[in-house]
């Protein structure tokens, strides 16, 4: 039983049946066009993008006994079967990833008390653990040495955590572990984790996956089906198990026009996510086409993408095309790699051009030239307030500065943080320029404001650093904090303790604003009674004015060394700017340097761990499962059962999965 559920995946997992060449290179790949259209002719070009990767997935992996009815319920758009999917990856935070593992590193002990090998249990599938949950704000980015301090804390306050993590990274196959202080597991995944296309046992096919993390979408830019799962769910997953679905409803959203100079990918989500609510599309896969979508680029989606919960849909799907090819060149992805994705792509019919004749039972149109400078507020994501509009919908207002007092509606966090923006090289160059601006001109952080920058990834440091304008950032409070999920993850860390007891002396109303995702009441800070999402360069530009009751198109800012006053639209980038930066300072080799040595082969050391965890008996939240012992790690006979319901003479099975169907009697009782 334990060689047959923990063996390593092979060729042997899958099917022989349209196995063939993948033209130009020394690879197979199963040719899922042909397999549709032998049952109906012509299907396959009809078939939207989600359609056609989990058709190859069913393809290469399921039973072929059932393949046929399961391919059908793709063709005919109906969903009154279950059909299994086979994720080639699971991707965890610390938090829910680890808590696999402890069952993984319980069912272990279980296994040796019963005279078993216990290192015979790990991960079917690959497993990727990125420890980024844990990090919190308590030194803010004014502090030359907030990036050192807040790791110190981190560690001090998860050693009973990482203790057994790093365990796991060394004693379990089939599992990677990125440590702390490297980033946020969905941007990893975008940058560097996700191949697009596999090469494995000689076969090349589709990435997908699924993640312990509502956000796991992040990825579904690159056109890789990832999506967010509960623990119970990932693990099921990890031990190779099919994960059973029937078709999900499939949306196409055509994506006409441009964006207007000045409006980023932030505004963009943010009108998208009101839209997409209003639409009703909970539960849905979203594919993002047309025109609009062509001149996205790569960051520009993944912004979509990641708000994918937000706006209540299960996946945001785009097209692999010339972006997605230039977004792997540009992280410095291998260039056979890099090949092997548009051959794929253009083989399989996952290429943009190859989906034309795509057809959707509901489709969306949503303009991108009519997208305005935006923030979402006060409580929700999808509550879009545009900034033309903050006085007449009562969110800006008089601003009272009283000598040594905070004013009504304080801006007390502004954090340039979550992978949402930070994936995004669009928006950060763009705050560390308009940060460039502000200090041209004599502006400065309002000191009740605790301000930091928290990026997904370090090649967000070296970017800015080569473009000179970390220390831009820095000069108004924006230094770097950490590379983790923080004040987007209600990680704010603490006030100054002066600070605090004014809130509650004054019982002041006191505001977040940040460039992540959600801003639920309570969600950023105990003492931030409500908070509001914004683009990186307007976190930027509310730090300085140090309220949300500010009108931040039309209030003045400050004055500059002459006396003149200033405005946002003095120290906006321009959009010709911004990408300039971009292209003359985001290098491969940023990615290259930072993801080499992170996912580099480690050679085994001289230490050699025990395949059983010391569980450690003073430890209060590391503790060994107590579901494999007693009563429940027993043997099942199944005696002594007796009926609880009869079954008529009509009942059939066939509307049981495989994983579930039990063999029954139609005269039986149950």
């Amino acid at each position: 039983m334990i060689k047959n559920l923990y063996h390593s995946p092979n060729a042997a997992d899958m099917n022989s049946a349209n196995r063939k060449p993948l033209p130009g290179t020394k690879l197979d790949y199963f040719d899922t066009r042909a397999a549709v259209d032998a049952i109906k002719s012509g299907a396959y070009d009809k078939l939207p993008y989600t359609s056609r990767v989990l058709a190859e997935n069913l393809v290469r992996r399921c039973d072929p006994a059932t393949l046929t009815a399961s391919l059908t319920q793709l063709i005919e758009r109906k969903q009154d079967l279950d059909f299994p999917w086979f994720p080639a990856r699971v991707v965890c935070h610390d938090i829910l990833g680890q808590t696999a593992l402890v069952d993984l590193a319980g069912l272990r002990d279980a296994i040796a008390a019963q005279g078993g090998d216990p290192a015979l249990v790990n991960p079917v599938v690959p497993t990727q653990l990125i420890v980024d949950h844990s990090l919190a704000v308590e030194c803010g980015g004014f502090d030359p040495d907030a990036f050192e301090k807040n790791r110190v804390i981190e560690d001090r306050r998860n050693e009973d955590r990482f203790h057994f993590i790093n365990w796991t990274k060394k004693t379990f196959k089939n599992v990677d572990v990125i440590p702390p202080g490297n980033g946020i597991m969905h941007q990893i995944n975008l940058e560097r984790m996700s191949p697009v296309v596999h090469a494995q046992d000689g076969v090349a096919f589709p990435d997908t996956l699924v993640g312990t993390d509502s956000h796991t979408p992040h990825v579904d830019a690159l056109g890789v089906i990832a999506i967010g799962v509960g623990g119970l769910e990932a693990e099921s997953v990890m031990l190779g198990r099919a994960s059973w679905m029937r078709l999900p409803d499939i949306i196409g959203v055509e994506l006409t026009g441009k964006l207007q100079p000045g409006i980023t990918a932030t505004d963009l989500v943010l009108a998208l996510t009101e839209f997409l609510r209003n639409q009703k599309v909970v539960s849905s896969y979203l594919e993002f086409f047309g025109e609009g979508a062509s001149h996205l680029t790569l960051g520009d989606r993944a912004t979509i993408s990641n708000m994918t919960p937000e706006y209540g849909a299960t996946a945001a799907m785009f097209y692999i095309d010339q972006q997605t090819i230039d977004y792997l060149t540009l992280t410095g992805r291998e260039e056979a790699q890099v090949k092997l994705v548009e051959i794929y792509a253009k083989q399989a019919g996952l290429w943009a051009d190859s989906l034309k004749g795509a057809e959707y039972e509901r489709t969306l149109r949503f303009d991108l030239s009519s997208v305005v400078r935006n923030i979402a507020g006060p409580s929700n994501p999808h509550r879009r307030v545009p900034t033309t509009e903050l006085k007449a919908l009562g969110i800006s207002g008089k601003v009272e500065n009283e000598p040594g007092l905070m004013p009504d509606g304080a801006v007390i966090i502004a954090a340039i943080t979550s992978c949402t923006n930070t994936s995004n090289p669009r928006n950060v160059i763009a705050a560390g320029l308009l940060a460039r601006n502000a200090n041209a001109r004599g502006l400065t952080r309002k000191p009740w404001v605790k301000s930091s920058l928290a990026p997904g990834s370090k090649t967000v440091e070296l970017y800015l650093q080569d473009a000179k304008l970390l220390s831009e950032l820095e000069k108004l409070g924006f230094g770097i904090v950490g590379f983790a999920c923080t004040t987007c993850n209600g990680m704010s860390g603490a006030l100054d303790p002066v600070i605090q007891q004014e809130i509650i002396d004054r019982d002041l109303y006191a505001t977040a604003v940040l460039s992540g995702n959600r801003n639920f009441d309570g969600r950023i800070h105990p003492y931030a009674k409500q908070a509001f999402l914004a683009s990186p360069p307007l976190v930027v530009a509310y730090a300085i004015a140090g309220t949300i009751r500010f009108d931040i198109e039309k209030d003045i800012l400050g004055t500059d060394q002459q006396g003149k006053p200033v405005t946002l639209k003095d120290i906006w980038p321009t959009d010709e700017e911004i990408d300039a930066i971009v292209a003359s300072s985001v290098k491969p080799a940023q990615f290259r340097k930072v993801y080499e040595p992170m996912f580099a082969v480690s050679v085994d050391s001289a230490e050699k761990l025990s395949p059983l965890y010391d569980w450690r008996p003073q430890s209060t939240y590391i503790r060994r499962p107590p579901y494999w012992e007693g009563a429940l790690a027993g043997e099942r006979a199944l005696k002594g059962m007796r009926p609880l319901a009869l079954l008529g003479d009509n009942i059939t099975t066939d509307h049981l999965s495989p994983s579930n169907a039990i063999m029954i009697d139609r005269k039986a009782h149950v």
